[in-house]
């Protein structure tokens, strides 16, 4: 059933497009957009000559066609609606991936709500983590490893003999979260706690979650990218636009279109320079001090380790956000709910010091430009 979804797709999918709204995106990455607020479109929708099926998250969970069919039809939705979104699949398996190696066990919300799952904390706080700590590097296979990478392949085989897919369709990273994120999620709210109590174990504790992230996505890229094509792209002229044809002599988009390279990935349908995705949500409850000290240093290693790249918050963050932008590395930072921090402290943290906000509030940005607040080409906007 899921070919007639894919040869819908394939016949939707115009190449001279998707590689157009490429270019718009990687000169936009490269801080070449000419416009004060980045929001490209496609120039026309193209509707589906068939009925998307909605499949629910929990349903997508238990069955890799139905994960496949659940994340393809956002694609299907970008090309009927004409958006600027990249065309971007994922395992889309939660929050708990990284915690579940570690013991974290999955917590599946009510069919209904439709929405990912969460993960519980180990039981026993501050002694379980010693326990875990004393195991040492975990098996990448292990809880919800194997499923996530035999996904990606899955994904890999799919497309594979769908040439327009293979190549605008991009496959990235899965969520493995960032340090201070999992370390919450295992540990527990105790954790605000034994931060003055324990910092050495949270330290320690950090550092081999740090490192089973850099392990897992090594192994995520060597499993579902061709490593021949991880080619550096900022080796391009950075004056002007590259054109898409030589692009794609020398850095050609695999199978499936993993996207990760040595200059640009594609997340959430955004592109941006850099190979990784780090979530800092717990960090936005922690002083400046704080962060600098159990923070920071695990998230440069992950820039250092895998390519540099970009960092998502909710909340409130434009207390740290100056910190978190003097990461070497740190090419771009997505928050949800920017009206909740002082907008001004976001901009001078991000676009004056040359790195893009991404998906950022459309009021807030419009509101920026009439108040004649440069943007200088580097806020994405739905």
């Amino acid at each position: 059933m899921i070919e007639n979804y894919l040869e819908d797709l394939e016949r939707r999918l115009t190449p001279e497009v998707e590689e157009n709204l490429w270019d718009e995106w990687r000169a936009f990455a490269d801080g070449r957009c000419r416009e004060e607020v980045f929001s490209p479109r496609r120039p026309e929708p193209a509707p589906p000559s068939v009925a998307w099926p909605h499949v629910l998250v929990n349903d997508a969970l238990e069955d890799f066609e139905a994960m496949a069919l659940q994340q393809l039809e956002l694609c299907s939705n970008a090309l009927a609606e004409g958006t600027g979104a990249l065309l971007a699949v994922r395992c889309n398996y939660g929050t708990g991936i990284l915690p579940s190696l570690f013991g974290g066990e999955r917590f599946l919300m009510d069919r209904e709500i439709d929405t990912l799952p969460a993960c519980r904390p180990l039981d026993g706080g501050a002694e379980a983590v010693k326990r875990v700590v004393a195991k040492g590097i975990p098996d990448r296979d292990a809880g919800q490893g194997a499923r996530t990478f035999e996904m990606g392949r899955y994904f890999v085989r799919l497309l594979a003999d769908y040439p327009r897919l293979r190549r605008h369709v991009h496959l990235y990273h899965p969520d493995l979260q960032g340090p201070i994120n999992v370390c919450e999620m295992l540990w527990g709210s105790s954790l605000y706690v034994d931060l003055y109590d324990k910092p050495d174990l949270v330290r320690e504790f950090l550092a081999l979650i740090t490192e089973t992230y850099v392990r897992f996505m090594k192994r995520w890229e060597e499993m579902t990218v061709d490593s021949s094509q991880l080619t550096d792209r900022s080796n391009r002229s950075s004056q002007s636009p590259v054109p898409r044809s030589q692009l794609a002599e020398g850095s050609q988009r695999t199978t499936a279109n993993c996207q990760p390279t040595t200059s640009c990935a594609v997340h959430w349908s955004m592109l941006h320079r850099g190979r990784i995705m780090v979530r800092n949500d717990a960090a936005t409850n922690l002083s400046p001090a704080m962060y600098d000290e159990f923070i920071r240093p695990f998230d440069q290693r992950l820039l250092e380790e895998l390519g540099g790249g970009a960092i998502h918050f909710c909340g409130r963050g434009d207390h740290l956000i100056g910190r978190m932008a003097q990461l070497p590395g740190l090419y771009a930072i997505n928050t949800t709910q920017p009206g909740l921090n002082n907008v001004e402290v976001l901009l001078r943290s991000t676009v004056d010091r040359g790195i893009n906000l991404i998906g950022f509030d459309r009021d807030l940005a419009v509101q920026a430009v009439q108040q004649r607040r440069p943007l200088k080409g580097r806020v994405h906007c739905w």
